[in-house]
């Protein structure tokens, strides 16, 4: 007997194998267990899901002799023989791909005018139903409408928004979902029993995950590296080699280079990945997915549901994600995005990846805002590692208050503004009285605290935290509420946003935690800054006031 793919042989041939659909699943059954059964189904989802096994199915119960109490079918009798061996006069499938014109519907319209010669249903599977032609869809819209007692349509699509609505107008709609990456590693791994195959859990798990939701494809994927190293046992490295993938310790070292804005660091890391024989197609998707773990990560603190990872993974792209500023990562995901379709038809792939790599870190080649942005972050982080020194001429010059640096060119970029130094201190003085600013320093070195001692950032949030670190701290006019102030564009917005979404997590979750570090309530909202200017006790900028210098009388 000739081998048969895995995807086939474990097709699934009663309801209860169908995974990951159980809201379909049931429905079904219910509808065929109380004689509801309609006479047009829509079943849309992502390839892979189960939409055409469940019709199948669903066809064979509804022709079954003996179903189950359930409304299963019975495997066993005479039509359910037939179905499973495709021989069935009672069920067509008919794929729309190769016969979507109006002659092909005009001969299903002329044939369901028979009844069937055995069981109680004629079942027209309509494959790759988008396919169809206007003018076949036309054709269909009459039969489906008035159609005979005996006669149900199924309609299997990946593009349900190509399917006409007078069409699913007449239709009972079921959406196949996605199925979980557990769901999958179950089933993989049932299945490598059955077939006598050992595995290695994380090779079944990457399998699982490389499916994107696929039953199918793990499937056709399993099958694939099974046979690459047949009779052997199945470990991850293998896995990884069948399938031409990158392990997770290679992007976190690949994002770490680019982010430090090595460049030949990053580009021995592409080189080692063009060596092993990698796919760099696939390597270019698998970096942009991981980059999106990677913005979950910094923007979320409960990412561990939404991530598809073990948990060693998942800590140590957690620190790759500190290594990286929220903003440089989405200019490296937009940059690979763009790659990512200029790769599938590049005839040298490894230079068009090269190319985009150089670009991640050397942002001054771009001329767009986030480029731009960039290499001002890098200019800051050199000057707070001290990177840029001046000679002890040039930084006497600038304490005695000299207009230029000596030592340097007379140029308008040379010249040291001296503009007059804001009194916040003696604005506070005279516009609060010494309880009021008690209270205000009390919870200003609260904001620090969280600002700066780790145990406090994960309480209100690493996210929160960041958020937080972004304003500008104000007093409101009653003079105990604080008021939070970001800037209009960039992170500031963002920030913004964040504290005052309709749903003010974040806002909450910062009220609570001042609440038990200063033991009253405070008040606190949030505003975008506009034209504020430093100049009354309003527009004071809290976070610069030095409390420990201050004295209220």
């Amino acid at each position: 007997m000739s081998y048969m793919a895995l995807y086939r042989k474990w097709r699934p041939d009663e309801f209860e194998e169908v995974k990951g659909q159980e809201h379909v699943v049931t429905t079904l059954k219910n509808q065929i267990t109380h004689d509801r059964v309609g006479h047009a189904y829509l079943f849309c989802g992502t390839r892979g899901t189960g939409k055409t096994t469940v019709a199948k199915l669903f066809a064979k119960a509804v022709n079954c002799e003996h179903p189950l109490a359930d409304g299963s079918p019975c495997n066993e009798c005479t039509i359910c023989k037939a179905i499973n061996a495709g021989n069935s006069l009672n069920v067509m499938e008919i794929d729309a791909a190769s016969n979507n014109g109006v002659d092909n519907i005009r001969d299903i319209r002329q044939e369901v005018q028979y009844s069937p010669t055995e069981g109680k249903y004629k079942v027209y599977i309509i494959d790759e139903a988008h396919m169809l032609s206007s003018g076949a869809f036309n054709a269909l819209l009459k039969t489906l409408e008035e159609p005979p007692s005996y006669i149900i349509f199924i309609l299997a699509t990946t593009e349900v928004h190509k399917i006409p609505v007078t069409i699913c107008s007449r239709c009972q709609r079921y959406d196949f979902r996605r199925i979980s990456l557990e769901t999958i590693y179950k089933r993989l791994a049932d299945l490598l029993e059955r077939e006598n195959v050992d595995a290695e859990e994380k090779a079944i798990r990457y399998v699982a995950k490389a499916a994107d939701g696929s039953m199918r494809d793990a499937l056709s994927l399993l099958d694939q590296c099974i046979a690459f190293y047949l009779g052997q046992t199945l470990t991850y490295e293998k896995v990884l080699e069948v399938l031409g993938a990158v392990d997770v310790e290679v992007f976190n070292r690949l994002i770490c280079c680019v982010a430090a804005n090595d460049t030949m660091k990053a580009l021995e890391v592409v080189d080692e990945i063009v060596w092993q024989g990698r796919e760099l197609s696939q390597f270019v998707t698998d970096f942009i997915w991981y980059m999106r773990n990677l913005l979950l990560i910094k923007t979320s603190d409960h990412v561990n549901d939404q991530l598809d990872i073990s948990a060693e993974n998942l800590e140590s792209m957690k620190q790759a994600a500190g290594q990286v500023e929220l903003e440089s990562l989405m200019r490296y995901i937009r940059v690979f995005s763009e790659m990512s379709g200029q790769i599938r038809y590049a005839t040298q792939k490894r230079v068009t990846l090269e190319l985009a790599v150089i670009k991640l870190t050397t942002p001054q080649m771009e001329t767009d805002m986030e480029s731009v942005l960039d290499r001002i972050r890098m200019l800051e982080k050199k000057m707070e590692e001290g990177v840029f020194s001046m000679s002890e001429a040039q930084l006497a010059a600038l304490a005695d208050g000299h207009n230029t640096i000596k030592g340097a060119e007379d140029t308008e970029d040379n010249v040291v503004s001296k503009e007059p130094p804001i009194e916040r201190e003696e604005i506070i003085r005279q516009a609060l009285t010494p309880a009021q600013c008690e209270d205000i320093k009390s919870i200003m070195d609260c904001i620090r605290r969280i600002l700066s001692e780790e145990e406090l950032r994960k309480q209100l949030g690493v996210a929160t935290a960041n958020y937080l670190g972004l304003a500008s701290i104000n007093i409101g006019q009653d003079k105990k509420s604080l008021i939070l102030t970001f800037e209009d564009q960039g992170n500031g917005a963002l920030a913004y946003k964040q504290f005052s979404s309709s749903e003010k997590k974040h806002m909450q979750d910062l009220k609570d935690l001042l609440g038990r570090l200063t033991g009253k309530q405070v008040e606190i909202t949030s505003q975008l800054k506009s034209s504020l200017v430093e100049s009354d006790i309003g527009s004071i900028n809290l976070s610069k006031v030095k409390f420990e210098g201050l004295r209220v009388e």
